[in-house]
């Protein structure tokens, strides 16, 4: 009897884990650039580094990931990357100074534009955005698979933003061997101003305010986070789904289709007045 009773025990454990919701979740990452790039993942502090740490993705190609339930970390695309004859490899923008493809614990030297997420954080929501404050290399859009709890709602940078980039905080593209800008610094990077980085005395949301630099940023992209305290038009949440991760979407045809999903924020993706910024004067790699 004990036997049976032990035996009906671990099938009704086995059956309750099987619907416990710790199935890992995808990260599909999409690359609709005209040139490879090599996305890099880093985990948060006390997150354990995932088994990919970077890859190659060719420009119309796409990888699926598998996402620990409870991971934090950010994620971004490398650009303009080379191996030397000593088989160090290394990117001009987003690099993160492993000398592999893999990152390896690394995480993306400034300028890069950064997917943030945390997963299964207060309330079992999982918490996102697409940070600017760091810098800008690469279009890219968040959207979860699934519309479910805390809105879900798309995040990201539309528009191509290196050839309008002020030009104080432009990266020449002299070191990959093209023409134009490669990707827009941040102002913190760029001056060191305690003023545009919110730190030592403007280390609180009462003394570090949007700048005219982070404004440019959040012109175009309005719900992206353009400085360290924009959270409230940044912050995105949503729940059990898996997450697309865009790099280079198509604007027009981004707007079209999340129209659809009708997730209910109010900002737009991408400030209409700067769309044409893609097809004027932006050098993109390899483009």
């Amino acid at each position: 009897m004990d036997h049976l009773l032990l035996s009906y025990t671990l099938f009704i454990l086995i059956s309750l884990s099987s619907f416990s919701g710790v199935e890992p979740i995808t990260f599909k990452f999409i690359n609709k650039c005209r040139h490879t790039i090599w996305p890099g993942l880093l985990s948060g502090a006390g997150t354990a580094q995932l088994p990919t740490t970077g890859f190659y993705l060719s420009s119309g190609k796409s990888r699926a990931v598998k996402i620990p339930i409870s991971w934090s970390g950010r994620v971004w695309g490398r650009t303009l990357c080379t191996q030397d004859s000593t088989g160090k490899f290394s990117c001009v923008t987003g690099d993160c100074g492993s000398g592999k493809v893999e990152c390896l614990g690394s995480g993306a030297q400034p300028p890069a534009t950064l997917a943030e997420f945390t997963l299964n954080g207060a309330d079992g929501l999982d918490f996102y955005d697409v940070s600017l404050v760091d810098g800008y290399n690469l279009p890219m859009l968040v959207i979860p698979k699934k519309v479910t709890r805390g809105g879900c709602g798309a995040t990201g940078c539309l528009i191509d933003l290196n050839g309008a980039c002020p030009k104080e905080l432009k990266l020449s593209a002299a070191a990959g061997g093209g023409k134009g800008a490669v990707a827009c610094r941040s102002a913190c990077e760029a001056f060191g101003d305690p003023r545009f980085c919110c730190s030592e005395g403007y280390a609180t949301p009462d003394t570090c305010g949007p700048s005219v630099y982070s404004l440019f940023f959040k012109h175009a992209c309005p719900r992206s986070y353009s400085y360290a305290y924009d959270d409230k038009t940044s912050t995105y949440n949503c729940a059990g789904t898996d997450y697309d991760i865009i790099f280079c979407p198509l604007p027009y045809t981004s707007q079209k289709l999340l129209a659809l999903r009708k997730d209910g924020v109010e900002l737009p993706l991408v400030n209409k007045t700067m769309m044409y910024l893609r097809s004027h004067g932006s050098s993109s790699p390899g483009r």
